[in-house]
């Protein structure tokens, strides 16, 4: 490998259609171009009840891993999250067991694509077929994720267009005779297909794999999950309810291709190309989505130390190609030795396992009560939903039959050996449970709180989040010559007080303390000295300049943790006790501000708090220029803001005006050289630069800034 062949963050280019083109085109394939036939062998018509309640099975850990992946969008999926709440060890179980899981699914489903390209050839070698395209697929996802993400989009959207055909032109023809016996096949058969047709919906649980590759996790994964979800249960049972009414029963359950044989019954051989060509494209699409997925898994657990570090390097192209490479190796000896019953048993079985594992990793993470763990989406009806799918799946386990169940647990003590014999010697971490454990007088693991603020910062404020509000309404101090920490903590706080009416030394006491013990983060010549307090209404910051390099004594309260650190800048933060979340992710973006390429040259040689604000906002959601007769900002000189009539989504934040802040209002009047922040959407802000001209040479002046 390349120089390039280096651990690093994975590009996000998966967009909210690729994500649910991954989770429905890996659902909609064996599940439904396969296994029917299999299953109906098994308990008959009833297939359709055991599809439909593999579905409600699967819903509570679906919606356990949309928390967990809008709040831990990383590479590695369960086992990441398995990992970070009970531990490398847990993580070591689940990470194994999921790669061996989707990479089974991805078995299935070649070994499927063989039986229907198999139709268009005598004495077709499936094995073969399907292990060359094992091979295939593990270089196209070398080449990056977005181009398998494209792929995947334009298979699913080939997918759908044919299903629709076959629904539209299958159900005129279904007999409603073929479903005697729904009803009375018994609850234990039923119950013990689950399991086996549980294979069916594994592909919506690949999106935990690539979330660190998703653009706005926090919106795109839970919704994108969900809607596959719904889709692929209507899916199945429109296109199960043609298979069964249309194909006599003997046929049905002898057939390895039972769409391609019922479109034959109602449309010739046209219908057995068509749908044969749905079934190849669904086919490769879980191969494609599977290899993408599974191969995250060796790719994190490198990354954490329980694979070897070879497995954490990328590629040329920015993909984990070591961990693709043995991730395609495993899938093709699943094909050459496994048939695809004890493929989809086996696979269905480790599931359900990691299931009722991920279900109690939301309540730990919970119960942790870290301020750090921050989802996007959180699972309704909490606890009851996750403790119903722990009792779902565990009981679906015991009714799958004791040979995968040792698979299981053979896969489980595997799994265990590698970590005590390979990893519990690199990896010192500790899960959330540790916190849970805290609040008994335990022992907690700070790293973890760490590793999930990185998180937050990575993926930036929420929509709601008012960070430009509190920048435009901060106040601003100029330290002199005399001004030491002790003095510029009681200048805030007394700022401080008199916005909040609270008493100065609520405020003074929190900076005093964060700063005692060490939780005052410093980087790059910058302090950010925070506290929360209840009964604020919102966050309110203090910005102060030190021109002159001031000293901070941290962590003096710590043995071990004192240090005297020099900065140029302290920003006072107090937020509301009620939102500690949001603290953190305000937090972390005036964190991620300072650390702009030029932000202390600015910052040092700013004219007025103006300036000084304009180097912390992000551009595209603010505008900061000055009222002048010279440039095309005379249009709004002595105009009020609401005469400005502004696009709903602009705000006038602040009005700076001879020196003085003003809280504007509608009757506001802009004069000459008033300097004006407005913030807003990054399109409403484009327009708004537009309609001002601001990018023209009569439109800019020195003193207009965007």
């Amino acid at each position: 490998m390349a120089p390039a062949a280096q651990s690093g963050t994975l590009r996000k280019e998966i967009t909210l259609f690729g994500v649910f083109a991954i989770a429905l085109g890996t659902t909609v394939s064996g599940g439904l171009f396969l296994l029917p036939g299999i299953a109906f062998e098994k308990i008959g018509p009833a297939i359709l009840l055991a599809y439909l309640l593999a579905g409600l099975v699967a819903l509570p850990p679906l919606l356990c891993m949309s928390e967990l992946a809008t709040a831990m969008p990383r590479a590695g999926g369960f086992y990441f999250y398995v990992d970070r709440a009970f531990g490398p060890l847990a993580g070591t179980v689940a990470g194994i067991g999921t790669w061996l899981t989707l990479t089974l699914k991805t078995a299935f489903a070649l070994v499927g694509s063989g039986y229907y390209l198999g139709l268009f050839m005598d004495d077709p070698p499936v094995t073969l077929i399907a292990a060359v395209l094992a091979v295939a697929f593990g270089l196209l996802n070398l080449m990056g994720a977005g181009k398998a993400s494209w792929m995947q989009s334009a298979l699913v959207i080939a997918v759908l267009a044919i299903l629709a055909w076959f629904i539209a032109f299958g159900s005129p023809e279904i007999n409603t005779t073929h479903f005697e016996g729904l009803w009375s096949t018994s609850g234990s058969a039923v119950a013990s297909m689950i399991g086996v047709v549980l294979i069916s919906y594994m592909g919506l649980t690949k999106v935990a794999s690539v979330a660190e590759e998703v653009r706005n996790p926090e919106r795109n994964i839970p919704k994108g999950i969900l809607l596959a979800l719904v889709a692929a249960i209507l899916i199945y049972m429109a296109a199960l309810a043609i298979m069964i009414g249309i194909i006599p029963a003997d046929e049905l359950s002898s057939t390895y291709t039972p769409a391609a044989v019922a479109a034959e019954y109602f449309s010739g051989s046209v219908g057995t190309i068509v749908i044969s060509i749905a079934a190849i494209a669904s086919f490769l699409a879980v191969a494609n989505a599977g290899i993408l997925s599974a191969s995250r898994y060796p790719l994190a657990m490198g990354r954490d130390h329980i694979f070897p570090s070879l497995f954490r390097r990328l590629g040329k192209m920015g993909t984990p190609a070591p961990a693709i490479f043995l991730t395609v190796a495993l899938v093709v000896v699943e094909v050459l030795l496994l048939d695809p019953l004890v493929i989809a048993k086996y696979a269905g079985t480790i599931q359900l396992v990691i299931f009722a594992a991920l279900c109690a990793a939301v309540i730990i993470m919970r119960e942790s009560r870290l301020n750090s763990y921050d989802p996007g989406f959180r699972v309704p009806f909490y606890p009851w939903m996750p403790l119903i799918g722990i009792v779902l799946s565990l009981t679906a386990v015991v009714l799958l039959g004791w040979i995968p169940v040792l698979f299981t647990l053979g896969m489980i003590v595997i799994a265990v050996m590698w970590f005590h014999w390979y990893a519990a010697r690199r990896s010192r971490r500790y899960g959330a449970i540790f916190h849970v454990f805290a609040r008994l007088g335990e022992n907690r693991f700070d790293p973890l709180d760490v590793e999930l603020r990185g998180i937050i910062k990575e993926k930036g404020l929420r929509a709601a989040d008012p960070f430009e509000q509190i920048i435009a309404h901060a106040r601003f101090i100029d330290a002199d010559q005399n001004d030491d920490f002790e003095s510029l903590i009681q200048k805030a706080s007394e700022s401080l007080a008199g916005e909040t009416r609270r008493g100065t030394e609520h405020f003074m006491d929190g900076f005093h303390e964060g700063t005692r013990v060490g939780a005052t983060p410093v980087a790059g010549g910058v302090a950010l000295p925070h506290m929360r307090l209840d009964g604020l209404d919102r966050s309110h910051l203090v910005l102060v300049r030190c021109r002159e390099e001031l000293q901070i004594e941290l962590g003096s309260g710590v043995p071990g943790s004192h240090s005297v650190i020099g900065v140029h800048a302290i920003f006072f933060m107090a937020s509301p006790e009620s939102d500690p979340t949001q603290h953190l992710r305000l937090l972390a973006s005036l964190a991620g501000a300072v650390e702009q390429d030029g932000f202390m040259d600015h910052w040092l040689s700013a004219n007025g708090p103006t300036e000084i604000k304009h180097a912390l906002l992000r551009s595209e959601y603010s505008l900061t220029l000055r009222i002048d007769q010279d440039t095309t900002t005379r249009v709004w000189l002595n105009q009020s803001i609401a005469e400005l009539k502004l696009a709903e989504g602009i705000l006038v934040a602040l009005v700076y005006r001879d020196g003085q802040r003003l809280i504007p209002t509608g009757r506001t009047v802009l004069m000459e050289n008033d300097r004006v922040i407005l913030i807003g959407e990054p399109e409403e802000i484009m327009a708004l630069r537009s309609q001002l001209q601001l990018d023209s040479p009569t439109g800019t002046s020195p003193e207009t800034m965007s």
